[in-house]
């Protein structure tokens, strides 16, 4: 389940932002947003994988304010051009939205 979840976050676009739980809808795992940010945690040095596109429900960036994750995800996020404000998103405007239809593992 681990590598789902990996995959659908590569699948991810720049300057968009998903949650954990849309993920774990995604990966086949609904309701299981604890793991998905559990299994972006324990990450390996996989450099390529764009965990800082994953925050939580409510727009907001998972990790402690100010903290050093949190300032991290928040510049990366910047640097794709997402607005973050005191490490909130809009979700309306940032959020992706995969084709329903297609689907979004191979």
């Amino acid at each position: 389940m681990a590598e789902r979840i990996r995959a659908v976050v590569r699948r991810v676009p720049a300057g968009r932002v998903v949650t954990y739980g849309q993920v774990a809808k995604l990966a086949g795992a609904a309701g299981r947003a604890r793991y998905v940010s559990r299994c972006l945690g324990e990450r390996e040095s996989d450099d390529e994988l764009p965990w800082f596109r994953v925050i939580g429900a409510p727009g907001r960036i998972a990790f402690a304010e100010r903290s050093r994750g949190w300032v991290e995800q928040s510049r990366r996020l910047k640097a794709e051009g997402v607005v973050v404000v005191r490490g909130r998103v809009d979700l309306d405007r940032f959020q992706w939205q995969p084709d329903q239809q297609a689907p979004v593992l191979d």
